[in-house]
């Protein structure tokens, strides 16, 4: 299997940069906070882990992995004996592990997991699963995202967190949308951090109702929805 990876730099502020995309793959007020904030509270979790034996996360944009080591951690804490965590996501564009370790390195508190993760590194880039401990299930997928989502699982919340949408344009067209609606379950939710107007009325052609809400940092606004 042939990986393509991505052209990215460091800034004068330590933060990883995609010079393909023009675009910084963290919020500069906190990577990890900005999961909290648009991707965990956008998607009512862990509220919705209450009730479920089994849950599904779709991701678009896996990057360093970020948003994984945070729901993961939020998981391990919150989580039930014999509940289960299946986390899927898609990156046409990976970086090695040495850029990540260096990307996650200002992340100490994720400690241990952030090791396991950073391990396994190279074997999830193959596309292996990787069952991250007794409950939790790692899986990324290194295609295009169109090619992706037929191999993604009935998901039950989605994590949209592509490069900003005027640079990153086929993340987040029509196809893409309605792809996603077809993968997913019903009463299925999305959050992500753009606000832009044409990704909410794709998402709205696709049968998700949209609704604006404070965004994170120095973004007024963010997204999140159900699929109706």
């Amino acid at each position: 299997m042939t990986v393509t990876l991505h052209d990215t730099e460091f800034d004068g502020d330590g933060l990883l940069f995609s010079k393909q995309f023009d675009d910084h793959y963290f919020s500069r007020n906190g990577g990890a906070a900005e999961c909290h904030h648009v991707f965990i509270d956008g998607n009512q979790l862990p509220n919705r882990w209450e009730s479920r034996t089994n849950f599904n996360i779709g991701e678009l944009g896996f990057g360093t992995g970020l948003n994984f080591l945070t729901t993961w951690r939020l998981w391990q804490q919150k989580r039930r004996d014999g509940q289960s965590l299946v986390f899927t996501t898609v990156e046409a564009f990976p970086v090695n592990r040495e850029v990540a370790e260096q990307a996650l390195a200002p992340y100490d508190t994720f400690g241990e997991l952030r090791d396991q993760l950073l391990h396994q590194w190279d074997n999830l880039m193959l596309e292996q699963y990787w069952q991250a401990d007794a409950q939790t299930k790692l899986r990324i997928i290194v295609k295009p995202v169109e090619q992706a989502l037929d191999e993604f699982p009935t998901v039950d919340a989605w994590y949209l967190d592509g490069f900003a949408p005027a640079k990153n344009p086929d993340m987040w067209s029509l196809p893409v949308m309605k792809t996603i609606a077809k993968r997913s379950a019903v009463g299925s939710t999305f959050a992500s951090y753009t606000a832009a107007g044409w990704v909410r009325r794709h998402l709205q052609q696709a049968g998700f109702d949209v609704e604006k809400r404070p965004g994170f940092g120095t973004k007024r606004d963010m997204i999140a929805g159900r699929l109706t």
